[in-house]
């Protein structure tokens, strides 16, 4: 059933008396510097993070130190819802019922005609506060942390008709001063994040014990996961919607209002009949964290695989706002039927809630968080690691008595609970892993690339191979065929060496006949010689003789 935004409106009115403003201003003008002050003190301690403290992934270590155990306690506000006509009409003593000191953060609250319980809380809202006053006191040191990398959860709980859902949810498209929490903290986030960081969104609600998706109202049966390490509650079958600027939020929002449960009641025209958690995933991006700057296991195993000095941090955070149901009294709503059946459901789950509150109160050994699934999914913010903010909202009027107290005293017991808020970071192992990635495909790229080269230089070195074995081939049978013709001339040289050997020794036999014979004629010459020389002598002598014998 659609919820109407005018009936909302009716119990959340922009313009207050002016009577009621300006006693509102008369308490609160002396003080507003010194409150202002201790707001943004409170702020500021939010988000001091000491960098030494940070941690990787699920085994971050808490950021709590011993004297700022009370910046990490529940913050609890209380917020008066201003009178409507039937509280006009039927309570005229409405204004000596509730005291407010705003001033001093306090709450006077009439038993009878004689006693008052005064109350502290963490900041006290009139029936005039803006809702950017409430979002900047309650949700936005929530906010700002959850921007620092750590989990926070807003809540609002009271009885039904004082304006939670008012104050959570308003969407505010006619008027934004009337934006509630929930589209104000977006507002926040979405301006505070870069390009590479991403925002994504669930809204469901917890209707008779089912978790139903409100963005995906077919999804009726969602179950609950819890990390066995961490202890992380999740919620994996929940539509998860990236909200990309402002507008888009508030349409999902719209959509989601429009699908959950509402009736009406005796206490409330438009009575929520479920609890709507809205849970904010954020995911922001860090570059070149030094790994020495992380106080991480990792680094005490030494298990630094990339061999980097800087690696890519990525923070998680979550944020959880709860509307929750309103808590009733069957003969004050007139529930009957099936919104009968519903009330039993919403008050078993608020019983639980607060039996979880009433154990950390007391510092209980055992938390009963099993006891329903709205305890089971706000594991985390009370007692857990989150930073938690609670508002609880109260309305004016006396015949409301036993309610208002029992949502007072339920503030009560919640300031009293510290969480150990935590700091998650991890290594953007994704990052990374895609960066290696990268690398393995340019090495791949280039494996491929001298592979291609490898096989081109072997093609080429077997070609180069299969020519030479064929030239091998070609010369073995070119030295086979020049063996033979060797062989052959060698044989035939051979048969002409011996044939000019043989020829040699007969022209040396010849040579030799020649040479006796030379021998010979000479011999033959020099006889005849000797006989020509002494024939000539004989002649000569008988020439003389002749000569002589003549004369």
């Amino acid at each position: 059933m659609a919820m109407s935004s005018a009936l909302r409106s009716s119990k959340m009115p922009n313009k207050p008396d002016r009577q009621v403003l300006t006693l509102a201003h008369g308490h609160s003008s002396s003080n507003m510097s010194s409150v202002v002050g201790q707001i943004q003190q409170s702020a500021g301690q939010n988000q001091k993070v000491p960098a030494s403290r940070r941690t990787i992934a699920s085994n971050a270590r808490t950021l709590s130190v011993d004297d700022d155990k009370d910046s990490q306690r529940v913050r609890v506000a209380v917020r008066l819802r201003p009178r409507n006509a039937d509280e006009i009409l039927s309570d005229a003593d409405f204004a000596d019922y509730i005291e407010l000191q705003p001033e001093l953060k306090r709450l006077k609250l009439r038993k009878n005609n004689w006693n008052s319980e005064s109350y502290r809380f963490d900041e006290v809202f009139t029936e005039t506060a803006s809702q950017r006053r409430v979002y900047e006191v309650v949700a936005k040191p929530v906010v700002e942390s959850v921007l620092s990398g750590c989990n926070g959860t807003i809540m609002a709980y009271g009885q039904t008709g004082t304006g939670k859902t008012y104050t959570l949810g308003r969407l505010g498209k006619d008027d934004a001063s009337e934006r509630g929490i929930m589209v104000r903290a977006v507002e926040d986030i979405l301006a505070n994040i870069s390009a590479s960081d991403s925002v994504e969104v669930s809204y469901f609600q917890l209707y008779m014990e089912f978790i139903q998706d409100l963005l995906a109202p077919e999804k009726s049966n969602i179950s609950i996961q819890e990390d066995p390490k961490s202890g992380e509650v999740s919620l994996p079958g929940a539509e998860v919607v990236k909200v990309r600027d402002l507008d888009n939020f508030v349409q999902s929002l719209q959509l989601g209002e429009g699908n959950r449960y509402a009736a009406n009641t005796k206490l409330n025209t438009e009575s929520s009949r479920s609890h709507a958690i809205l849970m904010v995933h954020i995911r922001r991006y860090i570059p070149g964290k030094k790994v020495d700057d992380i106080n991480c296991e990792e680094k005490d195993t030494g298990n630094n695989l990339l061999g980097v000095s800087d690696k890519p941090v990525i923070q998680k955070s979550k944020l959880l706002i709860v509307d929750l149901a309103g808590s009733e009294r069957i003969d004050k709503s007139g529930s009957e039927g099936h919104l009968l059946e519903e009330a039993k459901f919403i008050n078993l789950s608020l019983t639980s809630l607060g039996k979880c509150i009433n154990a950390l109160a007391e510092k209980s050994p055992h938390i009963p968080t099993r006891e329903s699934k709205l305890t089971r999914l706000l594991r985390d913010s009370f007692g857990g690691s989150a930073r938690s903010s609670l508002l609880i909202t109260i309305g004016p009027s006396s015949q409301h008595h036993a309610e208002t107290a029992s949502t007072i005293m339920f503030g009560q017991r919640a300031m009293k609970i510290v969480n150990m808020v935590k700091l998650r970071e991890e290594v953007d192992y994704e990052s990374l892993c895609r960066k290696l990635e990268n690398q393995v495909d340019l090495l791949t790229a280039e494996v491929e690339r001298q592979q291609k080269l490898r096989d081109h230089d072997k093609y080429q070195l077997e070609n180069q191979l299969k020519e030479c074995q064929c030239s091998l081939v070609e010369m073995k049978k070119q030295l086979v065929t020049r063996s033979e013709f060797l062989e052959k001339e060698n044989i035939h040289l051979e048969v002409e060496l011996k044939n000019t050997l043989n020829e040699l020794r007969n022209q040396k036999d010849h040579n030799d006949l020649m040479q006796e014979k030379v021998a010979l004629l000479e011999k033959q010459n020099e006889f005849l010689l000797i006989a020509r020389i002494i024939s000539s002598n004989h002649i000569a002598i008988a020439s003389a003789s002749f000569d002589i014998g003549f004369v």
